[in-house]
């Protein structure tokens, strides 16, 4: 009996800083390998739409592969694709990769 309260109280003396670690570790881990990937990521998706321009073979989301016609000069969303022998208006966000990277990739 003596030897069980012993143990509870030396358990109760550890600083109040060591039961931060476990939480805090998880913290770190979770940005490390969620958050900041997943907003590299982003960036290099903004910077490549950024470089969009008229006569570029892309992917689309839909897994199409087009051609700029012309960007839309009133809103920067907005892109005009050739597809076949039809122009179509698509949104600048559906543009996956260039058609040289999608190509690599196969």
């Amino acid at each position: 009996m003596l030897a069980f309260q012993m143990a509870a109280n030396s358990a109760s003396t550890q600083p109040a800083w060591a039961s931060l670690i476990l939480p805090l570790g998880m913290v770190i881990l979770f940005y490390l390998f969620l958050i900041r990937p997943q907003s590299v990521a982003r960036k290099e998706m903004e910077a490549r739409l950024s470089k969009l321009k008229a006569g570029d073979e892309v992917v689309l989301s839909s897994g199409l592969f087009a051609t700029i016609d012309r960007l839309d000069t009133t809103s920067d969303n907005i892109i005009y694709l050739k597809l076949g022998g039809s122009v179509v208006k698509a949104r600048r966000q559906s543009v996956v990769a260039f058609a040289n990277e999608a190509e690599k990739k196969d």
